[in-house]
């Protein structure tokens, strides 16, 4: 592992999408999946694994049914962070800060990528709420499906949302447990960079 290019670093984004783009030709599945941290109104925290589908000047971008209890949480404490984890690379990204959520052309445009059968799953998903048994599912579904034969309209709780880093850190294997740890925290003046204990 060649250190000198992410001591060079000045600007974790475009680290991050060149780490991005290793690992998506070495993980044989899902490199933009992260762990997301989330918590309620009193703190208490869960984490779930998620797809992040762009990273842009927004920041770190997912989709989610917004009355999940991810939604709810990030309704009432809109604050979260992301876990990625490269096994193959030895590699990790963790990244915090407050979220925004997208605008609806956003939601809309990355809804009708999906394949029609993750659109009716969507659509019909009372996301996060018990279920009886499976058949019901399976009947919304079928029944969602009769419904609209042809587009698959987005529902208006499924939605975009973007973590805003405030804190980026990188994270490489070392041997003996002495792992490289790089923190780049966003101040007014721009982002700077830290070195950790592991």
């Amino acid at each position: 592992m060649d250190l000198r290019s992410i001591e060079a670093a000045t600007e974790p984004i475009a680290l991050f999408h060149s780490w991005l783009n290793e690992a998506t030709a070495s993980e044989p599945n899902d490199p933009n999946a992260a762990a997301l941290a989330t918590a309620n109104w009193d703190g208490t925290p869960s984490v779930r694994m998620v797809l992040v589908k762009e990273v842009d000047r927004r920041g770190f971008c997912f989709f989610t049914n917004a009355e999940s209890r991810k939604g709810r949480e990030l309704a009432a404490n809109p604050r979260a962070a992301l876990c990625f984890h490269w096994k193959t690379l030895e590699r990790q990204v963790r990244v915090e800060g407050p979220v925004l959520e997208l605008p609806p052309e956003d939601a809309n445009a990355y809804f009708h990528t999906r394949s029609r059968g993750s659109q009716l799953g969507a659509s019909v998903s009372r996301q996060s709420r018990r279920l009886e048994n499976r058949d019901i599912l399976e009947r919304l579904v079928a029944e969602y499906e009769m419904q609209f034969p042809n587009e698959v309209p987005r529902p208006a709780w499924w939605k975009g949302y973007a973590i805003q880093p405030r804190r980026i850190e990188f994270w490489i294997a070392g041997e003996n447990r002495l792992h490289h740890r790089f923190l780049f925290t966003l101040q007014e003046d721009g982002w700077h960079k830290e070195l950790l204990f592991p």
